[in-house]
């Protein structure tokens, strides 16, 4: 949990931010829809609460994940 909160999609109120960023303040956070979709959301915290939102479906989701773990990102 983190103290971030998005107030332009009330389906994600839960953002957590990875451990590796530290206590820095311009973070993106991720947060799981708490609809049951299965929707994720990336936000900025730096664009502030009210801030828009990226929402990626489970598969979308899936399929960025297992591309940063392989490994297909690394060049950027």
């Amino acid at each position: 949990m983190s103290k971030f909160s998005n107030t332009s999609d009330p389906r994600f109120r839960r953002w957590v931010k990875g451990s590796t960023s530290g206590g820095s303040d311009g973070c993106l956070f991720v947060a799981s829809a708490e609809d049951g979709s299965g929707d994720v959301a990336i936000a900025d915290s730096k664009a502030g609460p009210a801030a828009a939102v990226q929402v990626f479906n489970r598969r979308e989701w899936a399929v960025f994940l297992a591309g940063a773990k392989a490994g297909e990102f690394d060049h950027i």
